[in-house]
């Protein structure tokens, strides 16, 4: 049995596994909470038994890894690195263990699902949009805002743009709640698919996950595959091959 953790930095995802393969998500048992609460995770683990090994990954800081070490107890966690490369997929970033242990898992989980040229994208407090090459390799990606961080971000630094209502997506906005999250929104979309046309196939698919995957996938033109924990998915494979 497997207790694999993702935390990010809204919110701390795990799942419990076991056999053979991924379940593609369909766990034994799942959970989240908020990253702030991070105190109250031996509670979420509460009358999980069995679990022989714990997978993690964290970009949230050392307290939160503290965190994860006292809710696991006895079984210490094993928080992943990027590597040079794993499971299929080569790491071409310029200093590997560099790159996030989030971006490096969806990376492998992404590869397993396509096996062929992809956009990795996930988003959620930042957007982060990966690229695939055709034989595994990681050729390069963005990190941007999320598109709520940016509409925070313009209203903390800007005294004339507080929106006193939450914004719906219109192509020509006409009042400042819908500009801040159309912009944010197309702003978003825009780096996807300049991204995509980068890959040079207009076939290759965009495997999207994360928070803002539902206001997402409704305003891109690309080919889409939507997965939910892609992070987590990618963390059992690396498991997999590390017991193997």
């Amino acid at each position: 049995m497997k207790l694999l953790i993702d935390a990010g930095n809204t919110r701390i995802k795990w799942a419990l596994a076991d056999g053979s393969e991924a379940d593609r998500g369909n766990w034994l048992r799942s959970g989240a909470l908020p990253v702030g609460q991070a105190g109250e995770l031996s509670q979420q683990f509460t009358g999980l038994e069995g679990i022989r090994q714990v997978w993690a990954s964290n970009v949230a800081g050392e307290e939160i890894a503290q965190h994860i070490r006292n809710a696991c107890g006895s079984v210490q966690p094993r928080f992943i690195v990027a590597q040079e490369a794993q499971c299929g997929v080569r790491n071409g970033y310029s200093s590997p263990t560099q790159l996030g242990s989030d971006r490096w898992a969806a990376l492998i989980a992404a590869w397993h699902l396509v096996r062929g040229t992809c956009l990795v994208v996930n988003s959620g407090t930042a957007t982060t949009v990966d690229a695939l090459s055709a034989t595994g390799e990681f050729i390069g990606g963005l990190i941007l805002p999320g598109v709520e961080l940016m509409q925070r971000s313009l209203c903390a630094a800007t005294a004339q743009l507080q929106a006193a209502q939450a914004g719906k997506y219109a192509s020509l906005p006409l009042n400042t709640a819908d500009a801040l999250y159309s912009g944010a929104l197309q702003a978003s979309c825009g780096a996807i698919e300049r991204q995509h046309a980068l890959l040079g196939d207009s076939s290759a698919t965009v495997v999207l996950s994360g928070g803002a995957e539902a206001v997402l996938r409704n305003r891109l033109n690309v080919p889409l595959r939507i997965v939910d924990n892609l992070v987590l998915q990618g963390l059992w494979l690396i498991a997999q091959e590390t017991n193997a």
